[in-house]
């Protein structure tokens, strides 16, 4: 048997930060020669949100750029970009004529980002998860790097491979591949250094809020030592009062290479001031 076949993407919109990083590309690259590797620059789903084309365009090939710096290996792994490729948006025609309005209502991050766009809610905002079923499905993907918050993503990627199988398929002879989640257990969601509770994001308007992989060091010592925290001395993981607390713990362990047992025991009498400089 040959190897499993690995898909994934980033949006080029912005740039890559920490979170991006951590949650996926550095796994890619620790796992990319046990697979058959396709790592693509989405750039038609960075079209559901207001964009400049020309800095889009710009932005897609740095993100390509970014793959390779973060140690992307040409000869385990295919870097390409989405719209490059035709299929992509002539399988999601196909998908959507198939899938269940309800299903995509339903989903999270649809009603999350429906709020903030208000009446302006574009059809490709709702229409998002076709298109990455596509993505995946398109390739025949064994397995899906995806953080916590994509989960739901492939859940309905598989429910919309399993209704294609059962109307054109047969029991021994599908038409598509079910994927399966490939989930990395610590990192998998880096948060906000400016609130702990949600997910750091390239679309914050505050900068401080996120570490940009191609940020300066002077940049990067600038953003911690402003970085959310409590009044409290004593530094531990998973309480749910200190938010971030946890995230900039996690952080250091990720990026020390520690374990959480000696990250938790380095710094269980620490304040802020003694563990910010590591």
């Amino acid at each position: 048997m040959g190897k499993q076949r690995v898909l994934s993407g980033v949006q080029p919109t912005g740039n890559l930060h920490l979170g991006n990083y951590l949650g996926a590309i550095r796994n890619w690259v620790e796992i990319q020669s046990q697979y058959e590797n396709y790592f693509c620059v989405v750039d038609l789903h960075a079209i559901t949100a207001p964009h400049t084309p020309a800095t889009l365009a710009q932005d897609t090939y740095t993100i390509a750029a970014l793959y390779l710096a973060c140690g992307i290996d040409l000869q385990h792994s295919t870097i390409f970009i989405q719209s490059h490729v035709s299929a992509h948006a002539e399988l999601t025609w196909l998908l959507n004529c198939i899938t269940p309005l309800n299903w995509l209502e339903d989903m999270i991050q649809f009603k999350e980002k429906a709020i903030r766009q208000g009446e302006n809610v574009n059809v490709g905002l709702l229409d998002y998860p076709v298109l990455m079923a596509a993505d995946i499905l398109l390739y025949d993907a064994d397995k899906v790097p995806v953080g916590e918050d994509q989960k739901q993503h492939l859940e309905l990627t598989r429910d919309i491979a399993a209704r294609v199988n059962h109307q054109f398929g047969k029991e021994k002879a599908p038409v598509l591949k079910l994927p399966d989640p490939l989930i990395r257990k610590e990192g998998a969601r880096v948060m906000s250094l400016t609130d702990g509770t949600k997910k750091m994001s390239k679309s914050d308007p505050s900068e401080l809020s996120r570490i940009n992989l191609l940020d300066p060091p002077d940049a990067i010592v600038k953003k911690i030592k402003k970085c959310k925290t409590d009044p409290m001395r004593g530094l531990v993981f998973d309480d749910p009062e200190r938010p971030e607390c946890h995230n900039l713990l996690t952080l250091y362990q990720l990026l020390s290479g520690k374990t959480k047992d000696e990250v938790a025991a380095e710094c269980q009498d620490m304040g802020w001031g003694q563990f910010k400089p590591l």
